[in-house]
């Protein structure tokens, strides 16, 4: 038996009052990411094969999405410059009012402060994919 504790997860969602396919739509095109993931992106993103690439504060991030689908699936490893990779539970869900995007964040080796503000900062990108859909 160990005294570390398990790791924490947080689900992390916003509905939006649009079909699915719409939100997986918009949120799956690589042009819309500094729009809304402003936790993930804050500059271009430019392709590099099946990777997406982006300029950070702390050097290049490495983005790799699961393939296109109908599932609603935006899954994505994320590869910092040090090279740790982390991946990214981010899903689209039917819903009775629309859609239900649904983001799973875990601790990992963040503090308990950390792990808190990357939630804010998901819910927020949450929240502002949520706005840009619905046109608020």
């Amino acid at each position: 038996m160990t005294d570390q504790q398990p790791m924490r997860s947080r689900h992390l969602s916003q509905v939006i009052r649009r079909p699915p396919a719409t939100v997986y739509a918009f949120a799956a095109e690589p042009a819309n990411l500094t729009l809304w993931a402003a936790g993930l992106v804050q500059a271009e993103v430019r392709r590099d094969g099946a990777d997406l690439l982006a300029d950070t504060p702390g050097g290049q991030i490495r983005i790799r999405f699961a393939a296109p689908n109908e599932l609603g699936v935006l899954d994505h490893d994320v590869t910092t410059p040090d090279g740790v990779q982390t991946f990214n539970p981010f899903r689209v869900l039917p819903h009775p009012e629309g859609s239900e995007v649904l983001f799973a964040l875990r601790q990992l080796a963040l503090s308990d402060t950390e792990f808190d503000r990357d939630a804010g900062m998901v819910q927020s990108d949450l929240d502002r994919l949520r706005d840009l859909l619905e046109g608020a």
